[in-house]
C-alpha cells in the first residue's frame, strides 16, 4: 500500500469515527428529548391527586426504556466501528499489514 493510499485509508477511518461520535451524541439527545416529552405526557394526564409513586414508577420505566435504547444504539455504532477498523487495516485478499 502506497503512501497516499494509506493517508486515504486513516482519512477514511477518522471520517467514519467521526460520523459515529456525530451519531451517537444525535442519538442521545433524541433519548433526552423522547423522555421530556413523556415526562410532560405523563404530567398532563395524571391528576395531582395521584399517588406519587405510581407517577415515579411510570417515569423510572420510561428512563429504563430509554437508556436501554441508548445502550443497544451505542452497542451497535462500536461494531460498526470495529468492523470498519477491521476492514480499513486489512490488506486485499484478507490480510493484516
Amino acid at each position: 500500500m502506497t503512501s497516499t493510499e494509506k493517508n486515504t485509508v486513516v482519512e477514511r477511518a477518522a471520517a467514519l469515527s467521526d460520523e459515529v461520535l456525530e451519531s451517537a451524541e444525535a442519538g442521545r439527545r433524541a433519548a433526552i428529548e423522547a423522555v421530556r416529552k413523556f415526562v410532560d405526557a405523563v404530567d398532563e394526564v395524571t391528576p395531582a391527586l395521584v399517588d406519587p409513586s405510581r407517577r415515579k414508577t411510570i417515569v423510572d420505566a420510561a428512563l429504563d426504556l430509554a437508556d436501554s435504547l441508548v445502550t443497544t444504539r451505542m452497542e451497535f455504532l462500536r461494531s460498526v466501528v470495529r468492523s470498519a477498523s477491521e476492514t480499513l487495516s486489512s490488506k486485499p485478499g484478507g490480510t493484516k499489514e
